[in-house]
């Protein structure tokens, strides 16, 4: 079936659809990864996101059950250059286009993704649409242009109740702003006694579980549309170990007095360099985040700057003066990625048994 891309900067873009034929609006963004993209498409942080994959060749090694982020996508879409209808992997059980089906979800291929590529670095991320070949492009240019997109992504992703995955280790609240499966999967394997939260939880709420620390997880979305995060996070700072990864470490920083933006064309992929300035240390680390802390604003705060990313200097890590609380933008738990920084786990049990000593 014939579709294509429109963008509210006017631009169109011919393609193949697949998945099913659904007309699909969101935020256009571009990933540099050359794998990953089943993690990609069930990240809950791509919510509310149509994503470009830069690497031409999309669907080689199919779609298995132990690659998933998260039971439901809440991708809206999927751009790719050459989608394969043929995988070939020992753990492939259906193809991405299958998975889009049962998922309800809309792709398109064929496109000159480095064109649109280069159109997102230039003129930052913009509104697109993928629509049926005979929809009107001026239509479409003048729809998104009128649309504001909702700011409840996390509202959407996170857990409704709480839930426990058990362990006879510390105990971890985590709160889910849209966590990845992969931060579990971490913790669990240190064997951490881990509850998962909602994001509207509050610090009394949390504090009766009587935990060891506080796990903050990734999320969609502005950061600054999750006043009743930082209220919690108020509460809890000083009385329990807190760690904070991406969104998480962005709701740290408005916690504590600073003050994040929106980076032009974001960071997404899995090779970027970020260095540990207390270490002196380069991993190359996983990041899917299109909004940083702003370092001029950490001056006055209790927040220490521990991490900058070297491929544009922004901001990649804080360190409370005061309180046992530390945070990363970029992903520990890789997923997919590299596991260079999942030291970082280690370090929260660490600062766990250093507070309840």
């Amino acid at each position: 079936m014939k579709k294509k891309l429109i963008l509210e900067s006017g631009e169109v873009f011919h393609g193949e659809g697949f998945g099913v034929e659904l007309e699909t609006a969101g935020e256009v963004v571009f990933n540099t990864g050359m794998t990953g993209y089943q993690e990609l498409i069930s990240d809950p942080s791509y919510c509310g996101q149509i994503v470009c994959m830069t690497y031409p060749l999309i669907g080689n090694y199919g779609i298995n059950r132990d690659d998933y982020e998260s039971i439901e996508p809440a991708i809206k879409g999927l751009i790719v250059k050459e989608l394969c209808d043929l995988p070939s992997n020992f753990r492939t059980q259906i193809t991405l286009d299958e998975l889009f089906k049962k998922k309800n979800l809309s792709g398109i291929s064929g496109i000159d993704t480095r064109r649109l590529t280069r159109i997102l670095r230039n003129s930052g991320v913009v509104k697109g649409k993928i629509v049926n070949i005979e929809t009107d492009e001026n239509e479409v240019v003048a729809e998104l242009k009128g649309t504001s997109f909702p700011t409840n992504q996390v509202e959407t992703v996170s857990t409704k109740t709480a839930y426990a995955n058990p362990g006879r280790g510390f105990k971890v609240v985590l709160v889910d702003f849209g966590s990845k499966l992969g931060i579990i999967r971490e913790l669990s394997q240190r064997n951490c006694d881990i509850t998962v939260v909602s994001h509207d939880t509050s610090a009394e709420e949390i504090l009766l579980m009587d935990p060891d620390g506080i796990m903050l997880s990734n999320g969609p979305g502005d950061p600054e549309d999750n006043p009743k995060a930082l209220e919690m996070i108020r509460g809890l700072l000083g009385k329990v170990p807190i760690f904070g990864i991406c969104l998480g470490h962005q709701l740290i920083g408005l916690a504590c007095g600073a003050k994040t933006f929106k980076l032009k064309f974001g960071h997404r992929g899995g090779n970027h360099p970020v260095l540990d300035l207390e270490k002196n240390k380069v991993s190359i680390t996983s990041q899917n985040h299109g909004y940083a802390v702003d370092q001029e604003s950490l001056k006055g705060t209790d927040l220490v700057e521990t991490h900058i990313a070297l491929n544009d200097r922004t901001n990649e890590g804080l360190k409370h003066k005061i309180h046992p609380c530390f945070s990363v933008q970029y992903h520990p738990e890789a997923s997919p990625g590299p596991e260079d920084a999942n030291y970082l786990f280690d370090e929260f049990l660490d600062l766990m048994e250093e507070f309840k000593k």
